[in-house]
């Protein structure tokens, strides 16, 4: 049985910077979206595709059942920034790079009264508040759940956040503190390139703090493969001290990186059978 749509309003929008709008939804059906204790809460968001009739309200049991797959609402997966019952208010910071991709422009044209329908919330991460210390690592895609977690984390807790974006003027405001030491690297440092090894050969090089580390490591796949290798294997950081995964892959959306990641798994598998 699918979960039910969360039907909200678009409050407002904001420039966060020249790559980042944040959205602020509100409306009756925010007092059904539940409190979580993850800091990477994320919703599923739906984009009905032009020229469907779709039932409404939006019943996805109903979508599935009655609509070819090809038919059925686009999805894209979201980190919810913040959100406050209270205010009526439920955030959403998205990533944009010109009218490439599907959430992005969208955010970016959003105006008060738009529709914003989700599915969800799912999440898997909160800071251990028991941990001498705390590694935040990830790009744009991660801020939001690296901002959340930086609010969470208990006062004076030393942190260390390696936050990778395109340059300078993207930048943004994340929550700091004493013993929060944040460290912004900009793409333009490493020819544009996404792909490059700059965030994974920038954790290599750091200090670490003593005492047990818990980690939150989320960006580009081919990225976050390399630093889930590093930190594993070289740090010694156990399982169960590490949030680590890709949230996109360069050159794909979200259905193909679907693909990419299942044929992952089946690539780990694989190796894991054969030792």
């Amino acid at each position: 049985m699918a979960r039910p749509v969360t039907d909200l309003r678009v409050l407002r929008t904001e420039r966060l910077s020249p790559h980042m709008v944040r959205v602020v939804a509100g409306g009756d059906g925010l007092a059904a979206f539940p409190v979580t204790e993850h800091t990477d809460r994320y919703v599923k968001i739906l984009f009905p595709l032009p020229g469907v009739d779709y039932p409404e309200p939006l019943d996805m049991d109903r979508v599935h059942a009655e609509l070819p797959r090809d038919r059925w609402p686009a999805q894209r997966t979201y980190t919810v920034r913040s959100l406050d019952h209270a205010a009526g208010e439920l955030v959403i910071d998205f990533v944009h790079h010109g009218d490439t991709g599907l959430a992005g422009p969208w955010a970016a044209a959003a105006r008060p009264g738009d529709r914003l329908r989700m599915l969800g919330p799912g999440g898997a991460y909160a800071p251990d508040p028991d941990a001498d210390w705390h590694l935040l690592v990830g790009d744009e895609a991660a801020l939001p759940a690296i901002c959340a977690a930086l609010e969470r984390i208990p006062a004076g807790r030393p942190v260390v956040a390696v936050l990778q974006v395109d340059g300078p003027g993207d930048e943004i405001d994340v929550p700091t503190g004493p013993g929060v030491d944040v460290r912004w690297l900009y793409r333009i440092d490493a020819g544009g390139d996404p792909d490059s090894e700059q965030l994974p050969a920038v954790v290599a090089g750091l200090e670490f703090l003593p005492g047990r580390v818990h980690a939150f490591v989320h960006g580009e796949a081919i990225a976050v493969r390399e630093l889930r290798r590093h930190l594993t294997r070289e740090r010694g950081v156990a399982k169960d001290d590490l949030s680590i995964s890709g949230y996109w892959r360069r050159g794909r959306d979200e259905e193909g990186f679907r693909q990419f990641k299942a044929a992952e798994r089946e690539r780990e598998e694989t190796a894991a059978a054969t030792g």
